[in-house]
């Protein structure tokens, strides 16, 4: 960007419209810098590619390339060469632009009753001339008749990106990039008008050094292009490995101007280092320079990581001068997708269909070697003879036509649907006064901006495309070069990248050592945090042994030769790298056991509450009236609060709840065993009084000495827990635990004497209960009760007794899900035992609930 504003600043009357330009003079402005441009930068080629439409998007691609590789200072040149060499992968780019167009008109959902149209032209590689094209886009071209465009698709490296950015802020025409990956193009400060469907380097760049992390790469050697892109990959690069273990050898840097002579001392260095891994941020172009230079001096045995510049260069991958070299590349990659249809529109594509389609008719004349018009449309293809009419796409196995992996050109189409689904959006306004909806012929860019922040598509994958800023959620494939037999190179998707997370299949690679075994590359041991130094003498820093830090100590750089002790309210995390908050742990509602034991508890209450519903209903029928129905109500009103008391368990331990929990639990259970108790009592008495001699025994169970019964055996409960919690209360207590990483927050028992009693007297009644319903089993009713309370409370019993040892040694919160699983087990046992087979009876066997059945023998 520096390069081009010295530039504009040169020449005088380009730097006057440029100012002329940002204060707003859109129309005079451009025209002025079109003037200045094309007398100062030359001419680019005129060709281009349009269609017409109600709304015309406008797009830059880098059809054609420069004859030489190196890179001209554009500034000390009046003039460029002439743009030569049609780019394929560029030229399908550019009809993926079209094939989106022309699916989006047919679209009935998606601007329906608008026209699309597009206007398209070759930047050439070249920033000025990009720039050209953009200002003749936008400001609308007379010699064509082009109507200006208030959106550009472009931008097919950072730089043309930064350029046009900054060029067309103060317009606030949108930018959306396909390619301009630099990571400082994601302030929206500075670039507010910009958007882009490629990930921004920094994803690429940690995902790399993940890698390295993951296979213990402790020693890596990193060379890179003298540039933005180069700079800023390793500086995350660096960054993300810091303190992980992981060290750099070397840093080789080579430039586009002398690629030769640093390739050649890049190979030197590779060769010389004892770094067995190699990670390369550079243009392809570079990069088989180094490798061509490595293949003259026959150094093998080296792993390369690749960035997305390189890593599915097919002139790579097609030249077996450097497959020795090159294999079991592993890289990151533009993430590959489909377009649906996008095959058969590239098959079909032909001169005599599109005739204004230059860029179509220079392809066709390179593939076929025939001109497909009477008469050639250039000097420079006047000995071409003209096309028979059989030429065609279809049918024939060509690079143009393979859309298997598509990578670039699914980001451009993606790019067209985030700007349809923009102007969609500005266009139908919903929502709003349609008196103050946009109108197709008149699309703003600043509203068309606004809008594109908002974009949210569904893409024909499934997934939600948006945008965060200027940049989409980062996506990648991992790709490993794989050989074939035929002496080249394959690419083979070995993992994803998604954000910051890498997904890899390590089965799958194919590593440069040829076999399935991960390349070692460490300098002896490399020491990695968590870890202290011991240092060899006369060894290089990052060459030395490792001791583990002991718990509670942390080293968290590389080399440390200590280990700091971590302040005594921390504790080292598992790696020793970090002293970490010890960490407060308790049953919550928010975790899914807490949620789990909540909705058991909540489900046994609403049964508990159905049942009573059901009782109340048929309190006259012989069934209720026969099972003592004042006992009934009050057991199930028992058993609803042991339900609901389990719920007291769960949650931050506080004084008051740790008080409570104990006390709702015992006295809750304690009614509710009495309830038991006094019914199996009355079932004995009443068969005993039926003996002759014995009918004043039944003074004794009359109603009021029932309820008497159970008041007796609950006081006693609640007495024992008034004398427990006034004189030694559980209090909430932190738990360092074993190993010291974790306070568990529980209700410390100062007192087990008074927790046993509480137990004790529960369990005292229960083995009474159930040795009194085990003697009154058989008694001759058709219906005894005392056979269901005798299996609920053997069932009762057996809970409680697996409950003492698994409380005992369960550790932290789960003492307290032990608890609460007892509670709600029990519970449950009781509830369906006794009150089932009656709501069986009652509701679906209604011929049963008579006298006569519930007394037959």
């Amino acid at each position: 960007m520096s390069r081009l504003a010295w530039f504009l600043t040169r020449w005088s009357s380009s730097a006057c419209c440029l100012w002329l330009l940002s204060v707003g003079g859109r129309q005079a402005g451009v025209a002025a810098v079109q003037a200045a441009a094309c007398s100062r930068w030359g001419a680019p080629s005129d060709q281009s590619l349009s269609q017409d439409g109600d709304v015309i998007i406008g797009g830059i691609f880098n059809l054609h390339y420069r004859p030489s590789p190196v890179e001209k200072d554009f500034i000390k040149l009046p003039h460029y060469e002439p743009c030569t060499g049609l780019d394929l992968e560029s030229l399908k780019n550019m009809y993926a632009m079209t094939f989106a167009v022309e699916e989006i008109n047919r679209n009935s959902t998606l601007l329906p009753g608008v026209k699309l149209g597009y206007s398209i032209a070759d930047g050439c590689s070249r920033y000025p001339w990009a720039l050209q094209v953009a200002l003749s886009l936008i400001g609308g071209d007379t010699r064509r008749c082009a109507r200006p465009v208030p959106l550009l698709i472009g931008a097919s490296s950072s730089t043309t990106g930064i350029v046009l950015s900054r060029i067309l802020g103060p317009l606030s025409v949108p930018i959306i990039s396909y390619m301009a990956s630099c990571p400082c193009l994601s302030d929206r400060a500075k670039f507010p008008n910009f958007f882009r469907t490629i990930p921004s380097d920094i994803y690429q760049a940690r995902a790399m050094a993940r890698l390295a992390i993951r296979f213990h790469w402790t020693w890596i050697g990193a060379v890179i292009v003298n540039n933005d892109y180069g700079h800023l990959a390793v500086q995350v690069f660096q960054e993300e490995i810091q303190g992980k273990g992981v060290c750099l050898e070397f840093i080789e840097t080579v430039h586009r101007e002398t690629i030769r002579g640093d390739a050649r001392r890049t190979a030197l260095t590779i060769q010389a280092s004892s770094a067995r891994v190699i990670l390369i941020f550079c243009w392809y172009t570079d990069t088989k320079n180094i490798f061509l230079e490595l293949a003259k001096r026959n150094v093998t045995g080296r792993q390369f990581l690749a960035s997305e510049a390189w890593s599915t260069s097919d002139d790579l991958l097609q030249d077996v001068r450097i497959s020795k070299v090159a294999s079991g590349v592993l890289g990151v990659a533009i993430k590959s997708s489909q377009i649906p249809g996008f095959e058969t529109y590239l098959r079909y594509l032909h001169p005599v269909h599109r005739p204004h389609d230059g860029f179509l008719r220079e392809f066709w004349e390179n593939e076929f070697g025939c001109s497909p018009e009477e008469k050639p449309f250039s000097l420079q293809r006047a000995s071409l003879p003209p096309c028979g009419g059989n030429e065609s796409l279809v049918g024939i196995q060509h690079s143009f036509t393979d859309t298997s992996t598509l990578r670039v050109a699914y980001n451009v189409y993606l790019a067209v649907y985030a700007a349809a689904h923009a102007l969609h959006s500005l266009i139908s306004c919903p929502n709003m006064n349609t008196s103050i909806c946009s109108s197709p012929n008149h699309i703003k860019s600043l509203e068309l901006l606004q809008q594109l922040n908002k974009v949210k598509v569904t893409t024909p994958e499934g997934e939600m495309f948006y945008f965060q800023g200027a940049d989409i959620p980062a996506k990648y494939d991992l790709i490993n070069w794989q050989n074939t037999p035929d002496g080249h190179l394959k690419l083979v998707l070995v993992g994803r990248v998604n954000g910051f997370d890498v997904h890899l299949n390590e089965s799958a690679i194919q590593w440069s050592t040829g076999s399935s075994q991960v390349p070692v590359s460490v300098c002896t041991e490399s020491c990695r945090p968590g870890t202290r130094m011991a240092t060899r003498r006369g060894e290089p820093v990052c060459c030395f042994d490792c001791i583990l830090c002991a718990e509670g100590e942390i080293s968290n750089k590389t080399g440390s030769a200590h280990c700091g002790r971590c302040p005594s309210e921390f504790w080292s995390n598992d790696d020793r790298t970090a002293c970490i908050p010890r960490q407060l742990d308790f049953l919550s509602f928010n975790e899914t056991l807490g949620i789990t034991l909540t909705t058991a508890a909540m489900s046994g209450a609403t049964v508990t509450t159905a049942v009573f519903v059901v009782f109340v209903y048929y309190r006259q029928t012989p069934m209720v009236r026969a099972n003592n129905a004042e006992l009934s109500f009050l057991l199930l009103l028992s058993l609803k609060l042991c339900f609901l008391c389990s719920l007291v368990f769960i949650g931050r331990p506080s004084v008051w709840n740790c008080r409570f929990q104990q006390a709702a639990f015992g006295i809750s259970f304690v009614l509710c065993i009495s309830c038991l108790l006094v019914k199996t009592m009355v079932v004995l008495a009443v068969f005993r009084s039926a003996r002759p001699g014995a009918e004043a025994l039944m003074k004794w169970f009359g109603p009021g000495q029932q309820r008497g019964s159970v008041f007796v055996f609950t006081c006693v409960q609640i007495i024992i827990c008034a004398v427990w919690l006034s004189l030694s209360p559980p209090v909430p207590q932190q738990d360092l635990g074993f190993q010291g990483s974790r306070v568990t927050l529980k209700c410390a028992m100062a007192s087990v004497l008074g927790f046993s009693l509480v137990l004790g007297y529960i369990g005292l009644l229960a083995c009474t209960c159930l040795l009194l319903a085990f003697l009154a089993r058989k008694l001759p009713d058709n219906f005894n009760e005392a056979k269901l309370i005798a299996f609920s409370m053997l069932i009762f019993c057996a809970v409680w007794v697996a409950f003492v040892p698994a409380y005992v040694s369960s550790p932290g919160k789960y003492v307290v899900a032990v608890e609460i699983f007892a509670i709600l087990a029990s519970s449950y046992g009781l509830l369906l035992c006794i009150f089932a087979p009656k709501c069986f009876i009652i509701l679906l066997r209604p011929e049963k609930n008579t006298k006569k059945c519930l007394m037959a023998r």
